[in-house]
């Protein structure tokens, strides 16, 4: 088992962070997919989830209105502020995941030290359906690329919950 999945042990916590660009697409849509998927499964008070963006242009800015809108209909609330990640998020969460390969490219460069590039993952790697190596920035799309994005999310978030519940030592109701 590598360092990212030895279970933790009933009172622990596991953290999440998830990276985009701007922070105003698809990491905040990820972190309320994964809010109510851990919700769902009764692990909200073990798991520590947020977001980020590698640039500062949306600062305290909410979702795109578009990707809460979609979200919306899809039950996900997206409640976040958009930030930037600092090189601090590497020792405040366990799993650091991208959404694209720039996305990777850019918090890697940002990482204090080799090891803690073991925390750092591409979010696709966690699809269990969908045949995706990126999710695509729907910034400049229609509401159809915004509600691609979220069966994506979904898709990875699933098989991200499976693997976190085992880092927890099997805790969580419901897990496929």
């Amino acid at each position: 088992m590598s360092k990212n999945t030895e279970p933790m042990g009933q009172g622990a916590t596991c953290s999440v962070l998830f990276v985009c660009l701007g922070n105003i697409c698809r990491s905040p849509a990820a972190e309320g997919v994964f809010r109510k998927f851990i919700a769902d499964a009764d692990l909200a008070k073990h798991v520590v989830v947020d977001s980020a963006g590698t640039g500062d242009w949306h600062l305290g800015e909410l979702a795109d209105v578009r990707m809460r809108q979609v979200a919306a209909k899809r039950g996900y609330e997206l409640l976040h502020r958009a930030r930037q990640i600092k090189v601090a998020d590497f020792a405040a969460f366990d799993f650091i995941l991208t959404m694209d390969e720039s996305n990777f490219r850019n918090v890697s460069e940002l990482a204090p030290s080799k090891t803690d590039l073991v925390k750092l993952q591409r979010f696709t790697q966690f699809n269990t359906k969908l045949d995706y190596q990126e999710v695509p920035d729907p910034y400049h799309g229609s509401l159809d690329d915004f509600s691609l994005v979220i069966d994506i999310l979904e898709d990875g978030c699933r098989g991200l919950l499976k693997l976190v519940s085992e880092r927890l030592g099997g805790l969580g109701r419901g897990i496929l």
